[in-house]
């Protein structure tokens, strides 16, 4: 782990101490922690061992070309938000980054795009519905997808129709595809992981807060304006954050019917 990552992880536990006992933005807290209990047991008992087990065995060039390929799937929809979001010099540059991975890179397992200009985004349909100014709505903790929100847990319905994944038409194939992206991005997660543990705090809460946190700052693309916790404005601005919380702890991504 790099130190921007321990900077951003500390900082986001800072926020969570200033958070208070109770955050407006998780009305179904109660439901919401179940749900986390649940996904954490499937995690220790599954999920994580695999990963561990896929990180020890894998060579790092090799878990870096399968990254690859999976982050060049994603470029097809984060092109496509680029351009509802009227981003159109970076829905070029992102759509060309997908061909020229696509081809010259070997279907994504090199990334020869972010040797050149071609530098990567992050967008999806729920930073597209927040930049048309669709609040959040309550904070879900979703069945082994882990954190999300209403308007997130709609975007990613939405991002699943252009996933080149999801186009598979073969059942097997693709819930076997879908499954190793879950693995890899759980693996990923393991030594993140680790500053979690050694912390001494509420691992829901703080899970909880540095998504919110970064989901925010993913809408306004860095520039987001000040949040309100237990009702007082925070003066100091949020967190530029890069933590992946995009599973909390579990990484599976849907496996379609």
């Amino acid at each position: 782990m790099n130190r921007s990552h321990i900077f951003l992880l500390i900082a986001a536990l800072l926020l969570t101490g200033c958070a208070g006992a109770r955050n407006p933005a998780d009305p179904l807290e109660p439901l919401n922690r179940s749900i986390y209990k649940f996904n954490d047991t499937l995690d220790k008992a599954v999920v994580k061992p695999v990963a561990q087990g896929y990180s020890a065995v894998m060579p790092s060039l090799g878990k870096m070309m399968v990254s690859n390929f999976f982050s060049n799937l994603d470029d097809v929809s984060v092109t496509l938000n680029d351009i509802l979001q009227l981003k159109l010099a970076q829905a070029a540059s992102d759509g060309m980054r997908f061909i020229v991975n696509s081809t010259v890179g070997v279907f994504g397992l090199i990334d020869v795009a972010s040797m050149g200009p071609l530098k990567k985004h992050n967008e999806d349909f729920g930073q597209t519905l927040g930049s048309w100014g669709v609040g959040s709505g309550a904070y879900l903790m979703l069945p082994i997808l882990g954190p999300s929100s209403v308007r997130d847990g709609i975007g990613r319905y939405v991002d699943s129709f252009p996933d080149p994944i999801t186009q598979i038409t073969e059942m097997q194939t693709r819930n076997q595809v879908l499954i190793s992206k879950g693995i890899t991005k759980r693996a990923e997660l393991l030594n993140q992981e680790k500053v979690l543990d050694d912390a001494m705090l509420d691992p829901y809460e703080f899970i909880r807060d540095a998504y919110l946190q970064r989901r925010i700052n993913q809408v306004y693309d860095g520039n987001s304006p000040p949040t309100k916790y237990d009702d007082e404005e925070l003066d100091s601005e949020p967190i530029s954050a890069s933590i992946n919380t995009t599973s909390s702890p579990v990484a599976i991504e849907p496996i379609a019917p």
